[in-house]
């Protein structure tokens, strides 16, 4: 009786690992997939690494940016000084 016990929880234990396993690959190969569709053409960069403005992706107002960064160096300055 143990063997044939044995014996069955062995058949249910590989169909179970097999599914799991190939779950699995399904899902990541899916990722993969997916992560494939999803990147965008690049426009072109400068030799700083910077997009140019081709993609839409550089900042065209240079003077929204400046000021956000502005911003973000009063913010710091205020809390390093308390």
């Amino acid at each position: 009786m143990n063997q044939i016990l044995n014996m069955f929880m062995r058949l249910v234990m590989r169909k179970m690992m097999s599914k799991g396993i190939d779950a699995g690959f399904k899902g990541a190969s899916g990722m993969a997939r997916r992560r494939k569709q999803q990147q965008q053409p690049m426009g072109e960069i400068d030799d700083y690494g910077n997009p140019t403005g081709r993609s839409g992706s550089a900042p065209k107002d240079t003077s929204e940016r400046d000021r956000i960064r502005a911003e973000r160096r009063a913010r710091r300055a205020a809390r390093q000084q308390d």
